[in-house]
């Protein structure tokens, strides 16, 4: 069934998003600004992947580049709309919906920047279940959607369409090459499928997780409870059903650089109690990728490792870590969908160049978040 979306559903959509973007992803919070800036008090209708019709065009839009330099490097707005325009031009065929290609982060927010100019629906799905760093991480390349051609714009209307046939990691190489030079932030329309595509292709009704996602977080502050259990609570009847707390403590290291149109890095926790030494490595490009605790590995990659405030349950971005902050990381299982051997090549932990195999979280001796 399809539903509305307005304005004041932003600031839960964007909180959600964020803890979906497993660390990266971009910061919703600018999005929701776009947003709101061309929605006004108008709605945009998201559509149920289950009610589209086979032939339904659908055309992805997203943001792409480094987190850490989206939160400079302000967009005008008016990019992904364009690269929309751009890609249909060159298709010679016109949108009827647009929908995320990933459902954490900001892009969670570019196709409602698109929904709101352009009066098109939004569809409820996206091609990640959670944020991943490059365009070719896509369940939709997983079961046989390609993203080429690929439209690019950039903030003073730059436009360029790449056509690489079938190979989806030599478009993400030439548009990532693109986009660094565009100064590390370009705005996307890729992935043109059809209704019958997206049903069975995609992860289905992600936007509306995250949207109560963030709304659960909010609501259980509000009535001073548990936020975490709120979490583990609205996730149950979802395709990500199994959370688990994998540490608490104090951010004590934190390690970033922007390099080859990425934010790399690692996070170093540590244990508050006295006399506990033990810690949480975090390692992550973009988002986070695997935790390892005193060397033993507790979630990694497609899995989602969410840091969040000790208390509040508040996300935080890999570019938002700081010293000294209290956190709490949760492990958060993935959809089977996206832990078959064909999505563990497109985006487990080879994928990365991590030596380790996929282990899902929940096979570890780990507390249900929210337990304590």
């Amino acid at each position: 069934m399809s539903w509305t979306l307005t304005a004041a559903d932003l600031p839960d959509l964007a909180r959600g998003a964020t803890l979906l973007g497993t660390g990266g992803g971009g910061d919703p919070y600018i999005g929701q600004m776009l947003v709101e800036r061309v929605l006004g008090d108008r709605a945009i209708t998201v559509l149920d992947p289950d009610d589209l019709a086979d032939d339904l065009f659908v055309i992805p839009t997203a943001q792409m580049g480094a987190p850490t330099v989206m939160i400079e490097k302000i967009p005008a707005g008016t990019e992904p709309t364009l690269a929309l325009r751009t890609l249909e031009a060159h298709l010679g065929r016109s949108a009827d919906a647009t929908m995320p290609i990933e459902c954490g982060g900001i892009n969670s927010m570019i196709p409602l920047i698109v929904a709101a100019e352009t009066g098109l629906p939004v569809v409820d799905a996206d091609g990640m279940g959670r944020a991943f760093p490059e365009l070719s991480m896509e369940t939709f390349a997983v079961y046989g959607v390609h993203g080429s051609p690929l439209a690019l714009a950039g903030e003073r209307g730059e436009t360029v369409v790449i056509d690489t046939g079938d190979d989806d990691r030599q478009m993400e190489w030439l548009a990532r090459g693109v986009t660094i030079r565009l100064g590390g932030v370009g705005h996307i329309a890729e992935y043109a499928m059809t209704g019958a595509d997206v049903r069975r292709t995609a992860v289905p009704r992600t936007l509306s997780m995250a949207l109560a996602l963030g709304r659960a977080i909010r609501e259980a502050r509000e009535a001073h409870r548990s936020p975490f259990e709120a979490i583990a609570q609205t996730l149950s009847t979802t395709l990500y059903p199994e959370v688990r707390e994998l540490f608490s403590g104090k951010v004590t290291d934190v390690e970033r650089r922007t390099t080859e149109g990425f934010a790399k890095g690692r996070a170093t926790i540590s244990a508050l109690a006295a006399g506990d030494d033990s810690q949480l490595e975090i390692r992550f490009q973009n988002e986070n990728l695997i935790a390892l605790r005193d060397g033993e590995l507790v979630a990694i990659v497609p899995d989602l490792i969410c840091v969040t405030d000790i208390e509040s349950g508040e996300p935080i971005t890999t570019e938002g870590l700081r010293y000294g902050q209290r956190v709490r990381v949760l492990g958060i299982s993935t959809p089977e969908m996206m832990r078959t051997p064909e999505a563990l090549a497109a985006f487990g932990p080879r994928a990365f160049g991590l030596t380790e195999e996929f282990v899902p979280v929940e096979s570890r001796s780990l507390a249900p978040a929210g337990s304590a």
